[in-house]
């Protein structure tokens, strides 16, 4: 998709998962995601901690985090967790249009981080978002690329071909892996759920880089 067609469906994404959010009780804000050591809450929190935040906000992170990046990322999400739930919800539509992105990269990473972290919510959840699954094919643009490490993965992902059976495109070269993309982003990003989703020469590659 080209860039102002990018910022659309980002707002749209965000909107949507704002009334997600709204759907959820209590007991599933508290849920445990897929994010280690972060609840739905928490990650709800992390999505817009760049859209509301400030230079001075992450630079102070950043000190507290002792300069590492990983550290004042889950000290903003934790600090922005505290809100009412209400409130969290509410950013995502407030600023539904922002166009931040982290330095150096463009509008494929926040696609990409709003699409995995609406599964790090809805997959414990049992939850079906119901959204369409064409801007995954933007979101696999950037993860199997250089640009996803390291804010996104680890470097060393698979040399496969990654090839999802609902969205009509195919990534890289190599033993050949098939599964439904959601279940293809969660294993490139190292999330070990929907694994027997998996299959094809290249899945056992990509199960054991799933596992970590």
């Amino acid at each position: 998709m080209d860039e102002t067609t990018a910022w659309t469906t980002i707002a749209a994404e965000r909107r949507a998962l704002a009334d997600l959010l709204d759907t959820l009780t209590p007991e599933q804000w508290a849920t445990p995601s897929l994010c280690r050591g972060w609840t739905v809450r928490h990650v709800a929190a992390h999505v817009m901690v760049g859209p509301t935040g400030s230079i001075g906000g992450f630079l102070s992170a950043m000190v507290r985090g002792r300069g590492s990046f990983d550290r004042a990322n889950h000290l903003l999400a934790d600090r922005r967790a505290q809100l009412p739930t209400a409130v969290l919800a509410a950013d995502l539509r407030e600023r539904a249009g922002s166009h931040f992105t982290p330095p150096g990269m463009d509008w494929h990473a926040p696609l990409t981080d709003l699409l995995v972290h609406r599964l790090d919510i809805t997959v414990p959840l049992g939850l079906d978002h119901g959204r369409p699954l064409d801007p995954w094919a933007d979101a696999l643009d950037l993860l199997v690329s250089r640009r996803a490490a390291p804010a996104f993965l680890p470097r060393g992902l698979p040399e496969l071909e990654y090839a999802p059976v609902d969205v009509d495109h195919s990534w890289g070269t190599g033993p050949r892996v098939e599964a439904p993309v959601e279940a293809l982003a969660l294993a490139i990003t190292r999330r070990p759920v929907r694994l027997d989703a998996l299959t094809g020469p290249g899945s056992e590659a990509l199960r054991t880089w799933a596992r970590g």
